[in-house]
């Protein structure tokens, strides 16, 4: 199969190219190129800022079995993909969508499925950059995902879409997990909101690439959305627990309050990626019955996170580790 990929510069769709290329596929990498692919001689790379001129000029005349947009997060970017790519010239469009579209919807229950989508939407945030950034980045997703929606009801374009929840894996550019392990090898306390009683359901990178690989090419999935997630739901101390298990070192968790780092300048979600408000909870029953999509256990792949941490380790930790001494200042000062 001829396939393009749009966006793709980060773990799954590195992942995804790899994989493509083991299966014998023919891969067009479109993006900006601010991220160099290590594959760079076995893929044709086209470089273009897609939300300019040059996305329609690269991609003038071609067409491909398939196509994975990782980059499209609005409704331009939406209409954008079915002006080049529609009229035949894909034969599938595969949208990567989040599970956010459900956490910007007023009273939608958790953990979410496909059918839960529909509904009255929550109103924008003021006065909180974050919240505003998060509900936006949600209620974006959701428009591009209606105009593709609409695409299918009205033209028939061939458009699949996939609602993932957290993205964990090796080699993580967000370094979430890692930033737990290096507070956990360093022997000091980790802080949690709230002592990590939230309820954490992410999806592998591994576990991601093998879905989209399995679904292209399959018409019966055209027109539909599927959400994508691991089985187990842990709490956030639970998935630590098991992390520092694997690690070998011990897991002293300590509960804070989001008050208390914030009193001292420390922001929660820096302090403990996890405990984010703003981090979906999927119900995947429909990709298992539909896909038969099987999901890698968490025990397995938190194995393969944390031996390539430990195996190929990163020589700088991650940015906001650099805040550890205050951290630890915090930790001390709290009643025994």
């Amino acid at each position: 199969m001829r396939i393009l990929v749009i966006g793709g510069t980060r773990n799954v769709g590195y992942q995804l190219v790899w994989r493509l290329l083991a299966a014998g596929h023919q891969v067009t990498l479109l993006n900006r190129g601010s991220q160099p692919p290590p594959f760079h001689q076995q893929v044709e790379i086209l470089l273009a800022d897609r939300t300019t001129a040059d996305f329609a000029r690269q991609l003038a005349s071609r067409s491909f079995d398939a196509a994975v947009d990782f980059a499209a997060y609005t409704a331009d970017d939406a209409r954008q993909a079915l002006a080049v790519l529609g009229e035949g010239r894909v034969g599938q469009y595969v949208f990567i969508s989040t599970g956010q579209v459900y956490l910007v919807r007023e009273g939608c229950p958790q953990p979410s499925r496909e059918g839960d989508y529909a509904g009255p939407l929550m109103a924008e945030p003021v006065d909180d950059t974050y919240e505003l950034d998060e509900w936006r980045y949600g209620v974006y997703k959701r428009e591009a995902e209606d105009v593709l929606g609409h695409a299918w009801e009205t033209q028939r374009f061939p458009v699949t879409r996939l609602r993932l929840p957290m993205v964990n894996g090796e080699r993580d550019h967000f370094r979430r997990i890692e930033s737990y392990l290096w507070r956990m090898l360093d022997g000091g306390p980790v802080l949690l909101l709230d002592g990590g009683a939230n309820t954490v359901r992410h999806v592998y990178s591994g576990s991601v690439v093998k879905a989209i690989v399995g679904l292209l090419g399959q018409p019966a999935t055209f027109g539909q959305v599927y959400n994508l997630a691991q089985e187990e739901m842990p709490t956030l101390a639970g998935l630590l627990g098991l992390l520092a298990e694997m690690l070998g070192a011990p897991a002293r968790l300590v509960s804070v309050s989001a008050a208390q780092l914030q009193a001292i300048g420390l922001k929660p979600m820096a302090v403990s990626p996890f405990s984010d408000h703003w981090m979906s909870c999927l119900d995947p029953t429909r990709a298992k019955t539909e896909l038969g999509f099987h999901h890698e256990p968490l025990a397995i792949y938190l194995e393969k996170v944390v031996a390539c941490f430990v195996n190929y380790p990163l020589a700088v930790p991650p940015e906001h580790y650099r805040q550890r001494a205050a951290e630890l200042a915090l930790a001390a000062s709290l009643p025994k």
